[in-house]
């Protein structure tokens, strides 16, 4: 009994042996078999837009929101009382200096002057006679016929009417210029704005305005800057002439004028200085009250480093620009930016001319990514696939 249970062991023991290393050798022939037949990753390659830095020259300009004003407003005011006899012109027209507006009654002070050059007249007349009769008593007075308090009775008579016509050639004048304020006319090239009191109506001397007509051609734009630009603006336009442009709303094309004034205060609300500039205006585009958008020339950055604005990221650690190696591997490189102007902005350091910069496509790049060059027409179904194979391998 105990010779044949201990030959049944080593058997049982030997078969189970053989079954696990029959097992483990499948296993291993499986696996090996999986992995030769597993496809290799192929290394993710990410579209992108790209541009190559340039090296430009580039205007300096400050940039603000702008106010037009006419340069010269007056309004229209009757300088006598009386009756609107006619209007002799039409709202929103334009006029010239010396121009006929309105006509006021005009016969009360003709009436007015005529009796005051009656009245000089009569004056004058007798101022006459007491001149000649001064004469005569002075020769009288001279050979004893006359007493000398006689002569001096009549001396004094001819210098109270001479007065009395000075008086009168007053009175006459003053009637002239009342007659003349009845002939309203416009004192200045501009354009008139709606007629306030409408003709047949009685105005009073001095009373409310009329009419108000605005000086535009030329027209004044102010606009107010940061203080931290009042050294520059006050070195260059002590130089020379600061060219200033004014685009309307909805209008790529600008008006061009010249910085005139630089306000004597800074505004300590708001930390800003009020600058005016002056535009020729010929054709009419800008219109007081309207909103500009104004850009201040101050000098021209010389060879400047510009890539399109788009190309600079903001990080953690401050602006980047993702680099295009020669081996088509992305690369970042920290920069310090400058400017922009018209979609570019200049890079002071950090990158060079004639450098290949990822313009879009900067969200699925890593540090040594590789990148393929694709057209901008083609870029949003790429960028669309892209993102989709991106996915699909996170899921």
């Amino acid at each position: 009994m105990k010779a044949g249970f201990s030959n049944a062991l080593p058997r049982k023991i030997l078969c189970r042996s053989a079954a696990v290393l029959f097992a483990l050798i499948a296993a291993t022939a499986f696996t090996g078999c999986d992995k030769k037949t597993a496809p290799k990753p192929k290394a993710m390659v990410v579209p992108v837009i790209a541009a190559v830095s340039s090296s430009k020259d580039v205007p300096v300009t400050v940039t603000a929101i702008g106010n037009a004003e006419s340069m010269q407003t007056v309004q229209i005011k009757s300088m006598v009382n009386g009756q609107i006899e006619k209007v002799y012109f039409t709202e929103g027209q334009n006029v010239r200096k010396g121009q006929m507006l309105f006509l006021i009654d005009p016969r009360p002070f003709e009436a007015a002057l005529a009796q005051a050059e009656a009245t000089l007249a009569r004056d004058s007349a007798q101022a006459k006679y007491w001149q000649e009769e001064q004469k005569r008593y002075g020769l009288l007075v001279k050979k004893d016929y006359v007493a000398k308090e006689q002569f001096d009775q009549m001396s004094s008579n001819a210098a109270a009417q001479a007065a009395l016509v000075k008086a009168d050639q007053a009175n006459v004048e003053n009637a002239k210029v009342q007659l003349a304020y009845c002939y309203i006319k416009s004192p200045l090239d501009g354009k008139t704005g709606s007629i306030l009191i409408q003709g047949g109506n009685v105005v009073k001397a001095n009373d409310v305005p009329i009419l108000t007509i605005d000086k535009i051609s030329p027209i004044y734009v102010s606009f107010s800057v940061n203080q931290q630009y009042l050294d520059q603006i006050k070195k260059y336009m002590s130089a020379g002439v600061l060219k200033v442009k004014a685009y309307p709303a909805g209008e790529s094309a600008p008006e061009e004028g010249r910085l005139v004034f630089i306000n004597n205060v800074v505004d300590t609300s708001t930390g800003t200085v009020l600058l005016k500039a002056e535009f020729p205006n010929k054709n009419g585009r800008l219109w007081p009250g309207q909103f500009l958008n104004v850009s201040l020339y101050l000098y021209t950055l010389k060879n400047a480093v510009v890539v399109p604005s788009p190309t600079v990221q903001t990080g953690q650690k401050g602006e980047y620009v993702f680099v295009i190696t020669p081996d088509m591997a992305a690369q970042v490189r920290p920069v310090k930016t400058g400017i922009s102007y018209r979609g570019y902005t200049v890079i002071q350091s950090g990158l060079s001319a004639d450098e290949r910069v990822v313009t879009d496509g900067q969200s699925r790049l890593m540090p040594g990514v590789k990148v393929k060059i694709i057209p901008a027409a083609t870029a949003s179904g790429a960028v669309n696939a892209s993102t989709n194979t991106v996915a699909g391998a996170a899921r």
